[in-house]
């Protein structure tokens, strides 16, 4: 087997952050990475973007920010057939059932609910039935204190011991909000130990995951390549936003 690929497909950049997309970049080539998602929030108004060289992908991503199931599912319309990564912002459990029925939706994050893990046995055979893949941020124990730490990687343990049982995609992203929160493979492999996920575990999430996400939209009819959809018997060539 050749060497990992690895991607982190959450990432944020201006006017989520502070950071440019080439400074992310620019520091995720040099961390190793093959790829990251720019994944701005919805209620940013800002168009997703995507773009790359032939060893770096800039994948086209949005994090939809919504207040209820019904809001929810109108941006999943409004956003699915123009984005590669599409990620629902959880933390409220009728935002966390909704995004783990769809399976237009390619990640649920921050699932957690105050002190609570957000995920049960339920919600997690419906990822796991919908393909829909949880996230583990790392930037909640990076930036966590005290307490709060505590609880972060209580709840991550208890999302992954559920996710494990019923066979749920899992995802490791730094959810960088600044080229500072970005961490290289290694490390986000070695922090995710601290919540007992295993080095197999931690690399599939940072690879395998995250390419089957981006492969997931790829593999739907209609598609060719990035920027060029087949629709009916014509060919649309352009259809990608330019960076």
């Amino acid at each position: 087997m050749g060497k990992p690929q690895f991607y982190d497909l959450n990432v944020h950049s201006r006017p989520d952050n502070e950071s440019t997309i080439e400074e992310l970049t620019a520091l995720a080539k040099h961390f190793g990475y093959s790829g990251l998602a720019i994944t701005n929030h919805s209620n940013t108004a800002v168009d997703p973007v995507a773009t790359g060289t032939e060893d770096f992908e800039i994948l086209r991503g949005i994090e939809i920010v919504a207040t209820s199931p019904s809001k929810l599912h109108g941006l999943i319309g409004k956003y699915r057939k123009n984005v590669d990564v599409l990620i629902v912002h959880g933390g409220n459990e009728n935002i966390n059932r909704a995004a783990v029925e769809n399976p237009n939706v390619d990640v649920l994050a921050h699932p957690q609910m105050g002190r609570q893990s957000g995920l049960n046995h339920i919600l997690a055979k419906s990822a796991s039935e919908n393909n829909v893949a949880i996230e583990f941020n790392l930037d909640a124990i990076i930036k966590g204190r005290g307490g709060r730490r505590v609880q972060t990687l209580s709840n991550f343990r208890t999302n992954l011991n559920i996710a494990r049982k019923y066979d749920v995609p899992m995802l490791l992203t730094s959810n960088a909000s600044s080229y500072f929160d970005m961490r290289a493979p290694r490390e986000m492999i070695a922090i995710a130990g601290m919540f007992g996920m295993s080095k197999n575990e931690a690399v599939s999430a940072l690879s395998l995951t995250a390419k089957g996400i981006i492969q997931k939209k790829r593999s739907k009819p209609g598609f060719i390549r990035e920027g060029v959809e087949v629709i009916g018997e014509d060919v649309l060539e352009g259809t990608g936003d330019p960076l």
